[in-house]
């Protein structure tokens, strides 16, 4: 008889526990239903991406030694790379650069392993374009800098705010 009544108040502890935990989960759902919707109207305001957020590459012509290392580290060997030996001096000379980032994955192995730093990652995200062919970048298009969204004053932008713990 003892343990049937020990069993009963076990049983009646843990619906009384489960009964105050979905009471909880339902307050905090409750919490929710009175927010203000945010809505971030694009083209004119972005959002700041964080530090470690990688965006397009950059690519500097000049620094580059058409060693080939970003093509052979690239899970998919995505960079073009066309060069010339010249005999007279024994050294490649690079004639193109180009990346697809229509197939580019941004994993940035490419700009960790590129011996000469002639590899970066920008904080451009808005890679969008009508025709896929658009994304095909030569070494021309990558040398180009985006202009910083918070140096944009066309732009309003939202800062990331931290979000709040329960």
């Amino acid at each position: 008889m003892f343990p049937m009544v020990t069993g009963f108040m076990n049983y009646g502890q843990q619906t009384i526990r489960a009964a105050r935990y979905i009471g909880q989960s339902f307050m905090i759902t409750l919490s929710h239903t009175n927010r203000l919707p945010v809505t971030i109207q694009y083209p004119y305001e972005k959002l700041i991406t964080s530090e470690r957020f990688r965006g397009r590459i950059h690519f500097e012509f000049d620094k580059c030694i058409a060693c080939e290392v970003c093509v052979r580290v690239c899970p998919i060997n995505l960079p073009v790379v066309d060069w010339k030996l010249e005999t007279d001096i024994r050294k490649k000379r690079l004639l193109n650069y180009s990346i697809d980032f229509g197939i580019c994955i941004f994993c940035g192995n490419c700009v960790e392993y590129c011996p000469t730093n002639c590899l970066s990652m920008t904080e451009e995200y808005e890679l969008s374009t009508y025709d896929r062919h658009e994304l095909n970048y030569n070494q021309i298009a990558l040398g180009r800098l985006p202009l910083s969204i918070i140096d944009d004053y066309t732009i309003r932008t939202i800062w990331n705010s931290p979000q709040k713990k329960w």
